[in-house]
């Protein structure tokens, strides 16, 4: 007997520590919902059956199914009765877009031989589906104007801005000439954009083997790489300006709505495109002359790379057929019980560029398999707080039209209603990756700590942790620390959370972030699975059950963790938001423009100043003329005090929050204090846009996140201002500072608002 208060002590601290790793794992729960959180979530992921993905996965992609094909139509129908008969409202929402596909294609080296591109994959005797000839999209870039040019080649390796500068040093102008680049280093589309500033009047495309080919390892079908006349479709649309129909920009594509002509849409090249394999290029590149390419520029082909022009001329002929053709988004509800216009929506797209067992199909099937595991969660009685839409979106790969199309039909309601998008794309074995707006930061990282990975048996979290301890002593003991930022190993241990990636753009998250302000993730598993069968008749079940997650572990896993997510999303108290990392993101970026702006400021100093000692070194080329240098402006120095006063403003608000946020928790606060908490924070995201849109592209409204200009795909932060220090337009940068620190100082003002509404709660 005298030893029971020793024993209810021991209780009862067990108890509160149990309490506070509930409290740590699922943010935003009640201590009385917390535990039935936790047995909910225990049964989905339970749930989750591999080999159901498998099936899924051999259905889904047993057939060329692009955007506008018959297989397309009767998949997004097997995928609509799925959602049915797992317990959703499901329907069929149909888009008529703008998407062309070729009916000529001509490329052939005129001189100093002749040699005509086969254009054209083969299929492999041991890969089932790689034979469906008469289903198969051919090779092509689509959005390619139609053109028909024949002049010199010059290669130009990646295509990218910096790329021009190097030829420039060397003396070799693309103006009339057509571009050869190697994919890699830069989104497709911006490979022909640079090219035709440049006054090329034609680009093409090729796989080199050192990206993806036999350098990285065996080809397809002996290993998982690129074979010699593998060729990586793909849109070439001038995404960066806005992504969607190039013919409804803004507005969904709805029967009767405005089209532009199709002389006005501003996406479409300037000049003809087409991609090929390295097979087709190597006997172009072969006969290059000029200079030697600089040593960064050389491929893996097996020959000395020149830069060109000389001997080499080609001719190049891109003709498509210019259709409006159907996009059928499937989606899928299940209906909130206590909040039904909160929405947490999921999505994966559907269509392929080919089969596409990797791209999507792998993220569609887990994506299935969450749904059906919550459906059966819906059929035992449990109600979701809020309602739940999952997407499968179609006409992704021809850029982002289905998921375009959708939300900005529905923008009203989805800038009412949405909470949260939660997007996958392609699955792989691997690690856990995730990309999102820093406010969700800290949530992912709950919902990766509860999974656990198939292979090394820690969670997800965890092994991600690992890695990027790995990778940071790595890089200091090789002395490749590439900024003061970069972690050390310790750095990396002292981390609360693993950060999240910033997102750009390249899959269907776009329009929900950078749009309509809707705060949003990309998910999923990656990096054990190197291959070059990316947008080739390769992509195929095949491919995918030989060389990447067999045993659809993976795929399991990103269900148990994209489900786990939804879960938490639709059943919080309190939406699990967090701030802090968004604050310190925001300060990170400031830090990186402003020491970008001083290095430019001193680079044109010295180079001024070697310029007036007279030591400047001309390129040392006999075939350029000697031209004296001149002094260059030196750049004005931009005032980044507004910004950096707007981030202090949100790093005070955001420690607010965090207090006031587990503080009502804590005291259990009154529903109606919560759910004022929660309509505000639908609204942070949102308070991040700008109605006036980024300088020259007003599509794109968010300030903090939007992909670059001149990447495509890769984000720029701060977008505003970064670009405008990059192109050295320091009047611009100059405005650009004071307008977006107006944006962060909304931001701050509306968490700060929210922080002093929870403080309401009882104590």
């Amino acid at each position: 007997m005298k030893r029971l208060p020793t024993v209810l002590m021991a209780v009862f601290l067990l108890a509160a520590a149990a309490r506070a790793d509930e409290k740590s794992a699922i943010r935003g729960f009640l201590a009385g919902s917390a535990a039935d959180e936790t047995a909910r979530e225990t049964a989905f992921r339970s749930a989750i059956d591999p080999n159901t993905i498998r099936e899924t996965m051999r259905t889904l992609s047993a057939r060329p199914h692009h955007t506008g094909s018959e297989q397309d139509r009767i998949n997004a129908e097997w995928i609509l009765d799925r959602f049915r008969s797992f317990g959703w409202d499901a329907k069929i929402e149909t888009f008529d877009v703008l998407f062309p596909t070729p009916s000529e294609r001509i490329l052939e080296m005129t001189a100093p031989v002749q040699f005509t591109a086969k254009l054209a994959e083969p299929a492999v005797a041991e890969d089932p589906t790689s034979s469906q000839k008469s289903e198969q999209l051919p090779t092509y870039n689509a959005y390619s104007i139609d053109g028909d040019v024949t002049a010199p080649l010059v290669y130009v390796n990646y295509g990218i801005p910096a790329d021009y500068e190097e030829l420039d040093r060397l003396g070799v102008s693309v103006a009339g000439k057509i571009a050869i680049a190697r994919y890699g280093h830069s989104w497709r589309g911006i490979k022909p954009k640079v090219a035709a500033e440049h006054g090329a009047v034609g680009c093409i495309i090729y796989s080199d083997p050192h990206e993806d080919g036999y350098r990285e390892g065996d080809v397809f079908p002996k290993g998982p790489f690129r074979p010699p006349d593998g060729v990586q479709r793909g849109s070439v649309a001038d995404m960066p300006l806005y992504p969607g129909d190039p013919e409804t920009p803004g507005t969904g594509s709805v029967p009767g709505g405005k089209r532009l002509a199709l002389s006005e849409a501003k996406t479409l090249t300037k000049i003809p495109v087409m991609p090929i394999s390295y097979a087709d290029a190597e006997p172009m590149l072969r006969r290059l002359d000029g200079p030697m390419a600089p040593d960064g520029w050389r491929g893996a082909l097996p020959f000395s790379y020149h830069v060109g022009p000389g001997a080499a001329t080609v001719h190049l002929r891109v003709k498509s057929h210019w259709d409006v053709k159907p996009v059928r988004d499937v989606v899928a509800t299940l209906r909130g019980a206590q909040f039904p216009d909160d929405w947490i929506v999921r999505g994966n797209h559907y269509d392929a560029w080919v089969n596409g067992a990797e791209d999507p199909i792998s993220g569609q099937s887990a994506m299935l398999e969450e749904a059906r595991a919550l459906g059966d969660l819906w059929k035992k009685g449990w109600r979701p707080k809020r309602t739940i839409v999952y997407c499968a979106w179609d006409g992704e790969e021809p850029g982002l039209l289905g998921s375009t199309e959708w939300a900005e039909t529905h923008a009203d309601e989805l800038s009412r209603k949405a909470v949260v998008y939660i997007n996958s794309d392609s699955n792989a074995r691997g690690f856990w990756n995730a990309g999102a707006s820093h406010s969700l930061q800290r949530f992912f990282q709950g919902v990766a700590e509860s999974v656990t990975d198939p292979e090394s048996r820690v969670s997800i979290a965890e092994r991600l942790r690992r890695r990027a301890i790995s990778e940071a002593a790595r890089r200091e003991r090789a002395g490749e620390r590439d900024s003061e930022e970069a972690p050390t190993p310790e750095e990396v241990r002292g981390r609360k959370e693993n950060p999240v990636d910033a997102l750009g753009s390249g899959s269907d998250y776009t329009v929900f972030i950078d749009h309509l302000g809707i705060a949003s993730a990309n998910v999923g598993f990656d990096g054990e699975d190197d291959g070059g069968i990316y947008h080739s008749i390769y992509d195929d079940f095949f491919w995918y059950t030989h060389f990447s997650d067999r045993d659809f572990v993976y795929g399991r896993a990103l269900a148990q963790a994209a489900g786990t997510a939804v879960l938490r999303l639709a059943g919080a108290d309190l939406l699990p938001f967090d701030f802090e990392a968004l604050s310190e993101a925001v300060a990170h970026y400031i830090r990186d423009i402003r020491r970008q702006a001083e290095k430019e400021r001193a680079e044109v100093r010295e180079r001024n100043r070697e310029i007036e000692e007279g030591v400047f070194a001309a390129i040392d080329d006999p075939r350029r003329p000697t031209i004296a240098p001149k002094e260059a402006p030196v750049p004005p120095v931009i005032g980044f005090a507004p910004l950096e006063n707007a981030q202090a403003k949100l790093a005070d608000a955001a420690k607010a929050f965090d207090r006031a946020f587990d503080a009502a928790l804590a005291a259990g606060a009154r529903p109606e204090i919560l759910a004022a908490a929660n309509e505000k924070l639908k609204r942070a995201e949102r308070t991040l846009l700008s109605d006036a849109g980024l300088p020259g592209r007003p599509w794109f409204r968010h300030q903090v996140y939007a992909p670059g200009f001149y990447t495509g795909y890769g984000v720029k932060t701060l977008p505003a201002v970064r670009e405008a220090v990059e192109q050295k337009k320091w009047d611009l940068a100059e405005r650009e500072v004071a307008r977006v620190a107006g944006v962060i100082e909304k931001e701050a003002a509306l968490v700060a608002d929210i922080a002093a509404g929870l403080g309401k709660a009882p104590r």
